[in-house]
């Protein structure tokens, strides 16, 4: 792959260090600079030392005002915890997150970070050390083919074998992670490379023409006075349109073009689980969370409407289970999003357009404005509020046990909805997402598509390094915990003023509320009453100066308000109800209309009777 032709350089806008005789280590820690990085997360080994050398080096050149390190490379207890972290800075801040990790089994423990990031459209850039160039294909000691595993994962991955392209493919990884659909990038970087003496030329990237010719023509997309006129035809015609909001909202930073555009129409505004955030979700036109955990009024409101407006969002199987239920009112289907291939994939739609989000919206508002044209939505507006009334989010409160919602609440009336709440996968994580406010956006990090247990430690750490002075809270499970709970100690190591809840039900509730709903009670491999983890001691090994276990329902809101109060690192572990359920649920093969809400949430309709399901659905 060759570099793309550089354009001619003056003296004001050539790189000073143009020319400068660099290690290819130096070469990536260089362009990292140039990049903006804050900061990286990583555990080191033998074929990635140059490069933690030169990231050593290059700190001690350039101390900060306040003596900090202009780069830290923040070191987890493994490397799927780095890249977790990555993820989560990425998340929460909008930038590149960046991991830096060894060949062979420290690469191959980045493959879930990497493939959960691909799957929710988070920009990393991951550099992988390798053995030489001349050991590759040898099975050589910690050798992996991380450029054939990460193929199927990433984005784009590159192996770097000419050490003259290190410096260009470098600088187009983060283009590519942070372009079009954001994703991650890795960049496989043999030792040998990493120590060849190269010279810096401070620009240029790869051709990569084929890319940059599709992106340019997303990017540059514009709708025409014909298509606005479609779309609208159709909206003024609606009496009950909807949005159907996804995580391309906060990918495209379109969170006030979306408020501007609710502002000037009227529309109803549901999210996805990858949406939250997107759009205040304290505001009255906001259905909050729609799909197999949905509110119970969001899911009804998507069976009453009559016209769907999805931005940012693929209709993918936790919200369109069965594609032919739903919205089955609707007379008009709109689908905006940047990438072409999620148009009309999962459903089919009657106007669409590929094309950056903010710029489709602003151009949609704008034309309405223009021509006058303002829906008549009051009864619609009225049937919403209703069911919003109706159907609210419920519970046993009256229960002598704790109920994990009656935690969430607590949690919720403090931070009012300003909170960086990261989540493990699991019931907590639904609980979390149905039960909090979210007023803006990657304020909500959470493993969406891969629902990878253990996401929730790692990305809060993340998260807290791109806001040092935000409160970040991680929202876990007793199982979720388990599989990154070494990283306590990081947090600890780094003083960092995470909270970390874990709501212990004793076992895998998700798997168990599907055993108790599907498979008669039968709960293989979900019990984990025997096991004798003490997670307060464990946090006080880890050095938590605040770790307690909250028992009494009687004691709650003391206890959270003094918990989200100290002044530092804070776990508290929860033992709840290990019967809650999380309800509504739409169940395999169910329409929301069929939607199971409890025993707590009225229902406008009886629910699917349970049986054994051959669904593939979890």
């Amino acid at each position: 792959m060759n570099a793309q032709p550089l354009k001619a350089e003056t003296a004001t806008d050539r790189h000073p260090l143009a020319g400068q005789a660099m290690s290819g280590a130096e070469v990536i820690v260089q362009v990292f600079a140039g990049e903006g990085v804050e900061v990286m997360f990583g555990y080191s080994g033998g074929a990635i030392l140059p490069v933690y050398d030169a990231v050593f080096r290059y700190n001690a050149e350039h101390p900060r005002a306040n003596g900090g390190e202009a780069m830290p490379l923040i070191v987890p207890a493994n490397e799927q915890g780095a890249g977790f972290m990555a993820a989560g800075y990425a998340r929460a801040s909008g930038k590149v997150g960046v991991a830096v990790v060894t060949s062979g089994p420290g690469a191959t423990n980045m493959v879930t970070p990497v493939r959960d990031s691909m799957a929710d459209s988070i920009p990393l850039v991951v550099i992988c050390g390798q053995v030489g160039t001349a050991a590759i294909g040898s099975d050589a000691f910690q050798e992996a083919p991380i450029s054939n595993i990460m193929g199927a994962c990433a984005k784009h991955v590159f192996l770097v074998t000419d050490a003259a392209q290190l410096e260009a493919t470098m600088r187009t990884a983060f283009t590519l992670a942070r372009s079009g659909r954001p994703g991650p990038v890795v960049v496989d970087v043999p030792k040998d490379v990493q120590n060849t003496a190269l010279a810096w030329r401070g620009s240029g990237e790869l051709a990569l023409s084929g890319y940059r010719t599709r992106l340019r023509t997303v990017e540059q997309a514009t709708l025409s006075d014909t298509d606005c006129a479609a779309l609208f035809t159709a909206l003024m015609r609606a009496q009950r349109p909807l949005i159907y909001a996804g995580g391309g909202v906060i990918a495209a930073e379109a969170a006030d073009a979306l408020r501007a555009f609710v502002d000037a129409f009227g529309l109803p505004v549901t999210t996805t689980l990858m949406g939250l955030g997107g759009f205040d979700s304290t505001g009255p036109l906001a259905l909050h969370l729609l799909g197999m955990h949905g509110t119970a009024y969001a899911n009804y409101a998507v069976e009453d409407c009559d016209f769907v407006l999805a931005l940012g969002a693929r209709f993918d199987d936790r919200v369109a289970g069965v594609p032919d239920k739903f919205a089955p009112r609707a007379k008009f289907i709109a689908q905006v999003d940047i990438d072409p291939s999620e148009i009309g994939k999962v459903k089919a739609v009657d106007w669409h357009h590929v094309g950056p989000l903010t710029r489709a919206l602003d151009r949609l508002t704008a034309y309405g404005r223009a021509h006058g044209l303002h829906p008549q939505l009051t009864a619609w507006h009225a049937h919403v509020a209703e069911l919003k009334r109706a159907h609210a989010m419920n519970y046993d409160r009256a229960s002598a046990l704790v109920q994990p919602y009656a935690v969430l609440e607590a949690i919720n009336r403090h931070t009012q909805g300003r909170a960086v709440v990261s989540t493990g996968v699991g019931q907590h994580q639904m609980w979390a997402a149905q039960y909090f406010d979210f007023r803006a956006p990657r304020h909500w990090l959470t493993s969406g598509s891969m629902g990878t247990m253990g996401f929730g430690l790692p990305a809060a750490i993340g998260a807290q390094f791109a806001h040092p002075d935000k409160l970040v809270i991680d929202i876990d499970g007793d199982a979720s915990i388990r599989m990154n709970i070494g990283e306590l100690e990081t947090v600890t190591t780094y003083n960092l003023p995470v909270k970390v809840v874990v709501l212990n039900n004793v076992g895998d509730g998700m798997v168990r509320q599907w055993q108790k709903l599907y498979f008669k009670g039968r709960f293989a491999a979900s019990d984990k009453s025997l096991h004798k983890k003490d997670f307060v001691l464990a946090a006080q090994a880890d050095g938590f100066a605040w770790a307690r276990r909250l028992e009494d329902k009687a004691t709650l809101e003391a206890t959270i308000a003094d918990f989200l109060a100290f002044d530092g690192p804070a776990f508290l572990e929860v033992m709840i109800d290990p019967d809650a359920g999380v309800y509504p649920m739409v169940g395999p093969g169910a329409s929301y209309a069929q939607m199971i809400t409890g025993d707590f949430i009225p229902s406008r309709a009886a629910p699917v009777a349970h049986e054994d399901s051959p669904s593939h659905m979890f």
